[in-house]
């Protein structure tokens, strides 16, 4: 009896100290939920907070130059053949007219071109030559600023890497080292460290698809400026 006694309080105490045991454990996960993500990136606004905003305005420019990009593009179809029919007429003033009808980079290089029909053709190459400058510098305008973004957001969240880890090191010098007293500091590190890498990887991806659209432009103009060329030398054809 005195033997079977003891057992159950032996079993007893152990049961108790086992609910003691994850009573504290579910104590400290609760206090290690306390700061949230949320928390952590809130508490972290000085490199959160640049962030975001390279990230909207890597947003903008993006929308703002994929739809000027589109618009210049956008060719009136048989547009080539008709003017090489008001050429060949000698309806310059209906090409010119024509031209102006299109807003897009195309027309415009070709509107100034035939205003110097009648001049050496070196003038006209010069002129087309010019505005086609005039016409790229406006399709790549503040491109280069995401191409800024890409390689910024990225140093900025190391550098928040970097003040978590300062943080994570004197926590360890004036509290000891415990999971509770380095969690915050590791949080805050590797949240910045996202974040940059995030808005840095999507401004960089959105650099080289505005880029290569604006290459495809380039080429067009390219293509339809020798067409208009092989119109001017053979007029008669």
């Amino acid at each position: 009896m005195s033997l079977l006694f003891y057992t159950q309080q032996g079993d007893l105490n152990i049961g108790q100290g086992a609910d003691s045991t994850a009573t504290d454990m579910a104590m400290a996960g609760q206090g290690f939920q306390e700061d949230s993500v949320l928390d952590v990136m809130i508490e972290s606004w000085y490199i959160n907070g640049p962030l975001i905003i390279l990230s909207v305005l890597a947003v903008y420019i993006f929308f703002e130059r994929t739809m000027a990009i589109s618009k210049a593009l956008k060719e009136e179809g048989n547009f080539m053949d008709k003017i090489k029919d008001y050429i060949h007429d000698g309806k310059i003033d209906s090409a010119r007219n024509l031209c102006s009808t299109n807003s897009n980079p195309i027309a415009r290089m070709l509107e100034k071109g035939m205003t110097r029909i009648g001049k050496p053709m070196d003038d006209i190459k010069a002129s087309i030559e010019n505005i086609a400058k005039l016409e790229v510098y406006n399709l790549e305008k503040n491109i280069s600023t995401l191409a800024t973004i890409a390689g910024a957001a990225p140093m900025i969240g190391f550098l928040g890497t970097v003040i978590g880890m300062v943080d994570v090191f004197y926590t360890i010098r004036n509290e000891g080292n415990t999971l509770d007293n380095l969690a915050g500091g590791m949080m805050f590190a590797m949240i910045t460290t996202i974040v940059g890498l995030v808005v840095g990887i999507l401004a960089y991806m959105a650099y080289n698809f505005l880029v290569a659209r604006v290459s495809k432009v380039i080429n067009r103009m390219q293509a339809r400026s020798i067409e208009f060329f092989d119109i001017l030398e053979q007029p008669g054809k």
